[in-house]
């Protein structure tokens, strides 16, 4: 069996080398022709993941074509702001698997990026993956856990037996809506919990946000139509809890950036995606539409895109009415 990876960064690679394993035959697209090159060449993927080394089973490729002849799963890991114009003019596979963790908001409310997929390529079959899945470790074999959800259990049991192994255990849902949510706004959060580490405000600061903005996801994400247990699995707490405290985190490190004076237009220029830039600025707009109170979500947008000083925001948070927990 063939599968292809379209996305060559860190997450992408990280799942190309998961599927090699199992001894599947892997595509791994590459947008920029050089950067394919280079893959085949050295035969590790020096700019995202330095030091692993691809097995003979995985193929980089920048050939749209090449990548998905035969193939039985196309697996996304493109930027959320790249996703349709990216996959729209490519030849289409049986079934997708999205690892974006991202949002769009269209005019008309917000978009998950298994939605965005199947709107692109006209295909139903779309799974999406979440979890503490910082590709770092992934791609070294270091142990992890995430969650496959789809609304055909036969997809979602598909992609856990072609990814599933001995260092990364797989579990299935049918509650899309809450694995890619849970995917998606902990991003948000990240950015949060890096502009407490700026500032050193330390373990109970950190620990408090975290808590509040789970309540936060989870009425969220009840209000769009997912179950309340899944925002306290894999796709909920065990990805905030990753993204919130690892070294390896990017959305972490560009609110720690942010905290110590990075502006928006450094943040998008680095080479690493910072998905949650994009997501709070979409659940921004959403919530201008729909009139939802998403306190910690807006406190983040008004650092992000304000450029409001972020111990400001943080004291008008401390300062809100006294409530029930």
């Amino acid at each position: 069996m063939k599968i292809t990876v379209i996305g060559a960064g860190a997450w992408g690679t990280a799942v190309a080398l998961l599927a090699a394993q199992k001894g599947l035959e892997v595509a791994l697209w590459a947008r920029r022709p050089e950067q394919a090159e280079a893959l085949q060449a050295m035969r590790e993927n020096r700019e995202y993941l330095p030091g692993v080394a691809l097995p003979a089973n995985l193929r980089p490729t920048s050939s749209a074509d090449e990548a998905l002849q035969g193939t039985a799963l196309a697996v996304v890991a493109v930027p959320s702001r790249a996703l349709a114009q990216t996959l729209a003019p490519m030849p289409k596979a049986p079934a997708y698997l999205s690892l974006t963790k991202g949002l769009a908001y269209t005019g008309h409310g917000l978009t998950r990026m298994s939605q965005v997929i199947a709107e692109a390529t006209g295909v139903e079959r779309v799974a999406a993956l979440s979890g503490p899945n910082l590709a770092e470790e992934i791609a070294r074999f270091q142990p992890a856990a995430s969650v496959v959800a789809a609304v055909e259990p036969g997809l979602a049991q598909q992609v856990q037996q072609l990814l599933g192994g001995p260092s990364f255990r797989v579990y299935t849902s049918r509650d899309i809506v809450g694995v890619e949510l849970g995917g998606a706004l902990k991003n948000v959060i990240a950015l949060a919990a890096g502009m407490v580490d700026g500032l050193r405000l330390g373990d109970n600061a950190k620990a408090s946000l975290m808590t509040r903005a789970l309540r936060e996801i989870v009425r969220f994400g009840v209000a769009q139509g997912a179950h309340s247990e899944t925002f306290y699995g894999l796709s909920g707490l065990g990805d905030l809890i990753a993204t919130c405290t690892s070294l390896h985190s990017r959305n972490r490190g560009a609110g720690e950036k942010i905290a110590r004076g990075a502006t928006l237009e450094e943040l998008e220029a680095s080479k690493q995606v910072v998905e949650g830039v994009y997501t709070v600025k979409a659940l921004h707009a959403w919530g201008q539409e729909s009139g939802v109170e998403l306190p910690i979500t807006e406190a983040v947008y008004r650092v992000v895109y304000r450029g409001e000083k972020p111990l400001e925001v943080l004291s008008a948070l401390m300062g809100r009415e006294a409530k029930p927990e």
